[in-house]
């Protein structure tokens, strides 16, 4: 996709680092991540607040492929967020991970958290491989993120279990091999380690 044009400083910006800033009485601007921030510090009363780009980082997952995150640092609401994401076709996709500190806490700790809390994920693989498609591996567990399949109209969910998009159906499948067992289905928010 083409950048779009921060309203602000006019900058040409990445989908992925837009955000849609206002309210239905004023209208809304499209703003980038650094003009975001500084607009919601100003809003919140936080001096001094510094918003930090961060490089993109490479890393080996426990098969040993190779994902390249991004990072977004901003502010919501009254704390620091900084997620880390894949880019697909120029869209947030795959392994998506998030740590949350204070307005006021250093970016580099959290982004530090961050860095470990993806480390301990990756090592971790939750699916193989088969002829009949991915199956649940032998350590009998399932983590991951529920998404949203841009395939489908009827906004059917999407799940990403090792960085992988699953299809509804295939997860079915994949859970069907299991019938008559007993599961536990636990929520986390995404900035929580499961």
């Amino acid at each position: 996709m083409p950048p779009i044009s921060c309203d602000a400083c006019r900058q040409p910006t990445a989908d992925h680092d837009v955000v849609n800033y206002g309210s239905m009485e004023t209208g809304y601007r499209r703003l980038c991540g650094r003009c975001f921030n500084e607009a919601a510090a100003s809003r919140l009363g936080l001096q001094g607040f510094e918003h930090v780009a961060f490089e993109p980082v490479r890393m080996v997952d426990g098969r040993g492929a190779e994902h390249e995150f991004r990072f977004r640092n901003w502010l919501c609401g009254t704390g620091l967020a900084i997620d880390a994401f894949e880019l697909r076709e120029g869209s947030p996709a795959g392994y998506r991970f998030q740590v949350i500190g204070e307005p006021d806490d250093d970016p580099l700790e959290l982004l530090g958290k961050l860095i470990g809390k993806m480390r301990r994920a990756l090592a971790l693989t939750h699916l193989e491989d088969t002829d009949l498609g991915p199956q649940v591996n032998d350590g009998l567990v399932l983590r991951g993120t529920v998404d949203s399949d841009p395939d489908d109209d009827h906004r059917v969910p999407m799940v990403i279990i090792d960085g992988r998009e699953i299809s509804w159906d295939e997860f079915g499948r994949m859970v069907a091999t299991f019938e008559g067992w007993q599961f536990r289905l636990e929520f986390r928010d995404r900035s929580e380690e499961v």
